[in-house]
């Protein structure tokens, strides 16, 4: 994912994956989702949770005073594996 690194920017696209995962339950509330849409779904999830996470280690990082944009977007299979 090459995804924009300033705060805001991490924002905006995860505000954009909401809407899009919005609009995509929408369009079949009372109605299955397809495979290839459960899978888009699945994959939104899996963008946000990375985005969240960059932009959680950015705040981390400028609390303990150090560069925010030296924070790194972590692979999918490492964020979805975090213990709630």
């Amino acid at each position: 994912m090459s995804e924009p690194t300033d705060d805001a920017a991490l924002h905006r696209r995860i505000d954009e994956l909401v809407a899009e995962e919005h609009r995509l339950e929408r369009a079949h509330v009372g109605t299955p989702l397809s495979d290839d849409e459960q899978a888009k779904l699945a994959d939104m999830g899996v963008q946000l949770d990375r985005l969240w996470d960059l932009l959680r280690q950015r705040d981390a990082r400028r609390r303990a005073g150090l560069d925010p944009d030296e924070a790194q977007e972590r692979p999918g299979g490492v964020v979805e594996g975090y213990q709630q």
